[in-house]
């Protein structure tokens, strides 16, 4: 499928290699002024050639948006239509895997889905896709923050340097310590280490983005098959190479008893909240309005810098050394993703 949401809709297209990748957002409210200079902050959070520890494509990711917008900046509530040109695609890269399939990646499934597939670049199987996605994200959070909801998003770990269970525990134990939602400079400094070795080995490493979203009153979501988290949940797996999903102290609950994750309820300033908040501020899949919060696992990058064995579409056993630009981890960009994805999914419930 090419179109995410049920009532804010986005419809993507284009490859990555392609003249330009674009979308179409229909539902969004008309009347609302954009920021266009925090519009094109937000957007170069998550492009290529931004950091020095990502690939270095460099692309501008500068949409152009073509309908649904007035000369002043203002939604019209007609479908916002936009392109991403791409303007640094060097496909000669790729033409090692043009008939050979590199592990862990896309290429093989593809081929089997379709019974063909774009080579340059990994086509639409290509992170690239995603900046349509923080395109229209960033559209949702401005409407988002006019209404006082909150998300923010972080690198909380790469490799072995972890920072999710204390970034967990902090917002369990202290849900209302939201200022706190960032990691020192040194623990910053160990994660781009970590990156910067992998990319330096030829190898990649996998990551994690935590997320808090804040401001959200209680009562939204469904019973049953629509919860926010299970929304939340196909929304962050739907983003490339996304792993693993949890809210709340999400899997670390397994090792606990009942009586240690008691979120017990209290009135405070003439609102009901609860005193800790292990539940991640969601409940019978419907928020409870206590701050949500999530993280999103991503594994390593597949495309690494070394020779690895393969096949080619005759099946027959070959040697792959792919050369080019690529991420040395997934999850250093993805952390535009998961904050775009994550606007988008509770904007489509508000609306």
């Amino acid at each position: 499928m090419n179109t995410f949401g049920n009532n804010l809709r986005l419809t993507t297209f284009g490859e990555s290699h392609g003249p330009a990748i674009g979308g179409v957002i229909d539902g969004f409210p008309p009347g609302f002024k954009i920021d266009f200079d925090s519009l094109y902050k937000e957007i170069a959070k998550r492009r290529p050639g931004g950091s020095k520890l990502a690939t270095q494509r460099n692309e501008s990711d500068s949409p152009e948006f073509l309908s649904g917008i007035t000369p002043e900046g203002v939604t019209l509530g007609t479908p916002i239509g936009f392109i991403i040109r791409n303007s640094d695609t060097r496909s000669s890269d790729y033409s090692e895997v043009k008939d050979k399939y590199r592990p862990n990646h896309a290429d093989f499934t593809y081929d089997f889905r379709y019974g063909i597939r774009d080579w340059r670049g990994g086509g639409r199987a290509s992170a690239r896709e995603t900046a349509n996605w923080v395109v229209a994200g960033a559209l949702a959070q401005q409407w988002l923050e006019s209404k006082d909801i909150k998300i923010r998003t972080l690198l909380s770990g790469a490799g072995q340097v972890s920072y999710v269970e204390k970034i967990k525990a902090m917002l369990a134990i202290y849900p209302h310590s939201l200022s706190d939602f960032t990691l020192p400079d040194e623990a910053n400094i160990l994660i781009e280490e970590e990156i910067s070795k992998a990319k330096n080995d030829g190898d990649s490493i996998g990551g994690s983005v935590s997320c808090l979203i804040s401001g959200l009153n209680a009562g939204v979501g469904n019973p049953v098959f629509d919860k926010l988290h299970s929304r939340l949940a196909f929304a962050m797996m739907s983003i490339n190479a996304a792993k693993g999903f949890d809210y709340g102290i999400g899997f670390d609950a397994v090792e606990k008893k009942g009586s240690q994750v008691v979120d017990s309820f209290a009135a405070q300033d003439g609102r009901v909240e609860t005193l800790s908040n292990f539940s991640g501020g969601i409940q019978g899949g419907i928020s409870n309005g206590m701050p949500i919060y999530f993280t999103v696992y991503f594994k390593p990058t597949p495309t690494i810098m070394r020779e690895l064995q393969t096949i080619n579409k005759d099946g027959t056993l070959v040697a792959l050394k792919m050369k080019g630009r690529h991420d040395p981890c997934v999850a250093l960009r993805a952390v535009a993703v998961v904050k775009a994805m994550a606007a988008l999914t509770i904007a489509d419930f508000l609306l």
